[in-house]
């Protein structure tokens, strides 16, 4: 991973390092989830398959005096998040693993917030992208009931769980967090005011008792076409739409 850029996210406040071509580069995906996340200062953060440490790393310019820490199973990329925490000039610890294989201090830790953007896709059911870590990103060889299991198992009590994820794996996502996750919201993500739903993004609470809600999606480009780059909206302004969408959950009452 010789060649880099060092790329602007949310308008210019964060800045990262990713590789050129090939291999996985962050897009618009994890700036939702860190949007999605109500964390406060001085609470704990563990993001499973950080990458370059983009989702974090955007919670971070949002919310300061976190505590956060990434796992990331490639070492190259966890090179990367470690360099991009440290230009962002964040509280982070950095751990090269397998998730499914976490150091023995770490699974003895307990977190606020646990985020994760799994590989949408099914690698059993598809072909391996060329590039070893995009595959790892889009595809991987853990079930996604493991990043669940494993996510889950992190939360202090009452902790939040946020991740976000292929549409057509909801039914599979509930599946695993039910009767362990409760209060469950989920947040559809259109392309396309007359288009389905593509992503959505779940948040959880360990234990949490509220009833199940979803709410109006998030329509990520006006108009029914791509005529121009205008019409497509901002990054910043899909950040403050996808906190706004879950605002009336993000900070609920006591259970």
């Amino acid at each position: 991973m010789s060649a880099l850029t060092q790329d602007a996210f949310l308008g210019g406040q964060l800045y990262l390092w990713q590789p050129r071509r090939g291999g996985y580069r962050a897009g618009v995906d994890p700036v939702l989830l860190a949007a999605s996340v109500p964390a406060q200062a001085g609470e704990t953060v563990l993001e499973l398959g950080c990458g370059a440490g983009a989702a974090m790393l955007c919670l971070h310019a949002r919310v300061k005096g976190l505590q956060l820490t990434g796992v990331e199973v490639q070492p190259d990329y966890a090179t990367l998040a470690r360099r991009n925490t440290t230009d962002a000039q964040a509280c982070a610890t950095v751990v090269a693993a397998d998730l499914r294989d976490l150091p023995p201090d770490l699974r003895q830790q307990q977190f606020h917030h646990v985020l994760m953007n799994p590989p949408y896709f099914d690698r059993t059911a598809g072909t391996a992208a060329r590039d070893p870590g995009r595959d790892t990103a889009i595809g991987g060889d853990t079930p996604l009931s493991d990043w669940l299991d494993i996510g889950i198992k992190r939360l202090t009590p009452k902790g939040r769980l946020s991740l976000i994820q292929h549409i057509a794996r909801l039914p599979e996502v509930i599946a695993t967090v039910h009767g362990r996750l409760g209060s469950l919201v989920v947040l559809p993500i259109q392309p396309r005011p007359a288009q389905p739903p593509g992503l959505f993004i779940l948040q959880g609470v360990l234990a949490g008792r509220s009833a199940f809600r979803m709410v109006s999606p998030l329509v990520m480009h006006e108009g029914a076409a791509h005529d121009c780059d205008r019409e497509s909206r901002a990054p910043v302004e899909l950040m403050t739409r996808t906190a706004a969408s879950l605002g009336r959950c993000c900070h609920p009452k006591p259970e």
